[in-house]
């Protein structure tokens, strides 16, 4: 039965998007969730998995076009999948059991070879349960397992901690979906997969436990590897020249033949692109030496060149010959010898998936907006003694301690109800003004740095704002937060001045356009001019802000008086906190 494929929608404001290429040609064998064609959007490239298993018998798109949401893309058959044998996703074939006469190679397996296993863990056994990787947010199309906190054969109660993952947004454990006995684990600790991939399986008490699988991906098999004749390295170009160390420059130990050889996801081509970075030197780690997203920010951070090999721009060939180079007499001078660098003392130490997003993010923002800051001095003493007053009487009521944070979080949303533009966005040539505040609230992790985010701020009490503030960063820190919990933020408050500072300049947390820094709470003396004009002297407890913002959207005259509202809302305090 044909099956219609269409372009998905990526996120709520994205309405169309760009086939960036095509995985596989018409004719070709797919399997059910195989990456069948790559595409482009505004906010994220990704490949797109096949809907069914069958035959592409239609490519309806070209690469290169672009195309509105549910546009039909191409047509897959389910009915003729038996005809042809089922490529498997690695795309390497195997010879068939026929020999080179025959006419059609023998039916290859539906998937990857097993290794023999007990009855009661396999596939299709009663009552067996695959464990997928999660879809732990709406943009978020794969996950990397940081740590089994079970080992094979272990006995698991349902909602017991599995594991724990690690995605662009958030980190996370992952209880177990029934009770039983971890009868496999399919994919070992470190691996990144996609979406509703079976990393584990778990059978009914009793059950006996298989190995987990290599690094690649694949369980364990006796057969041995089929190399592709693709990988194979090409000869020596004659574009292969002696560098000016007597070093080949653009030979195949550093580069391979063919760019198009190269394997690698949407994203990683667009960060090579920003980067100026030839793909065909940095080394990849994934199945069949597929390059990642961590491969080239690991070839960049250890001082990869971000250039096109010299063979890549020097002629394969001679085409006429040409008279000797003039040699200058400087040119035959003997190179003196370099200086060797000092040696680095100390231990180096892989970044973490989170540090590797944050690293990538803030560099984002840096490049993509243009910063500008407004720094005011507010005199928090009204709201000092409000909180001393209060704290015990709000405690007892509450459940949570009273911080400056919801102080501080209240005033925001006040002056962000009375100055739009700075909870407002930027989405193309466009401006989005959104509807309700959702604060974001930075917490400073052991390992990171993690945004919960409190939803429609504007609808909350002092009480309310000061519960979610506590709630959300409790269960940051223990890992507990939910995805949803932990994007879609249209301002944040961020708290360096916990640590001492006198203030910070914040780095916005796209695609938001403002961010709030806190800064350290200090006694200052002040000079106090009283109705009649007279001057005194008097110590008050002064915090500094600095509002970071975008400079395409937001004027400085909006930014001066969105914080002249946040600065009056906090000398002027008279919201009651019970």
């Amino acid at each position: 039965m044909p099956v219609d494929v269409i372009m998905p929608q990526m996120g709520e404001s994205i309405f169309e998007g760009t086939i960036t290429k095509w995985l596989k040609k018409t004719g070709d064998a797919v399997q059910k969730d195989e990456p069948l064609f790559e595409i482009s959007t505004d906010k994220v490239d990704a490949e797109i998995p096949s809907p069914v298993t069958g035959i592409l018998q239609d490519i309806k798109i070209p690469e290169g076009e672009t195309v509105q949401v549910n546009t039909v893309v191409a047509i897959v058959s389910e009915e003729s999948a038996s005809a042809k044998p089922k490529t498997p996703v690695a795309k390497e074939t195997r010879p068939s059991a026929a020999g080179p006469s025959a006419p059609k190679p023998a039916p290859a397996p539906s998937g990857p070879p097993k290794t023999p296993a007990a009855p009661e863990v396999s596939e299709g056994t009663s009552g067996q349960v695959d464990v997928i990787m999660p879809q732990m947010g709406e943009s978020i199309f794969e996950g990397t397992i940081t740590k089994w906190l079970k080992k094979a054969g272990d006995t698991v109660q349902k909602d017991e901690p599995l594991f724990e993952i690690s995605t662009d947004k958030v980190d996370a454990e992952i209880p177990s979906p029934i009770s039983g006995v971890l009868a496999e684990l399919k994919v070992p600790e470190g691996e990144t997969v996609e979406v509703n991939t079976v990393v584990a399986v778990i059978a009914p008490s009793g059950s006996r436990a298989r190995a987990i699988a290599q690094p690649d991906g694949t369980p364990v098999s006796s057969a041995p590897p089929v190399v592709s004749q693709a990988r194979v390295a090409a000869p020596p170009s004659p574009a292969a020249m002696p560098g000016p160390g007597g070093e080949a420059i653009g030979t195949p130990d550093q580069v391979s033949a063919d760019p198009q050889e190269v394997r690698s996801s949407p994203l990683v081509r667009r960060i090579a692109r920003e980067h100026q970075l030839d793909l065909r030197r940095v080394s990849g780690s994934g199945s069949n030496g597929r390059i990642t997203k961590e491969d080239v920010v690991r070839y960049l951070q250890n001082g990869g060149a971000a250039r096109v090999p010299t063979a890549d721009r020097l002629p394969s060939a001679p085409s006429a010959v040409t008279p000797a180079a003039i040699v200058s007499p400087s040119a035959t001078r003997a190179t003196p010898p370099a200086t060797p660098a000092p040696e680095l003392i100390g231990k180096l130490e892989p970044m973490s998936r989170m540090r590797t997003i944050i690293a990538q993010r803030m560099v984002e923002s840096r490049h993509t907006i243009p910063h500008a800051y407004s720094i005011y001095k507010v005199d928090m003493t009204r709201v000092v003694r409000m909180r001393e007053q209060s704290r015990a009487a709000f405690e007892q009521q509450s459940g949570v301690k009273l911080t400056f944070m919801p102080f501080l979080a209240a005033a925001a949303v006040d002056a962000l109800r009375r100055f739009p533009v700075v909870n407002a966005s930027i989405e193309g040539n466009a401006i989005r003004y959104h509807d309700h505040i959702h604060l974001g609230i930075a917490v400073a992790l052991e390992w990171g740095l993690i945004v919960p985010v409190i939803r429609e701020a504007e609808r909350r009490s002092f009480r309310d704002l000061a519960v979610a503030i506590a709630d959300l960063a409790e269960r940051a820190r223990t890992k507990k937060l939910k995805p949803e919990e932990a994007s879609g933020s249209t301002f944040t408050l961020t708290n360096p001045g916990v640590f001492g500072g006198e203030y910070g300049t914040p780095i916005i947390n796209q695609p938001e356009a403002a961010i709030l820094a806190i800064g350290g709470l200090k006694k200052e003396p002040v000079v106090l001019t009283d109705a009649e004009g007279n001057d005194t002297i008097a110590i008050r407890s002064m915090q500094q802000h600095c509002l970071g913002f975008d400079h395409r959207i937001i004027d400085g005259a909006d930014a001066g008086r969105f914080m002249t509202a946040f600065k009056d809302a906090l000398e002027q305090w008279s919201t009651p906190v019970l």
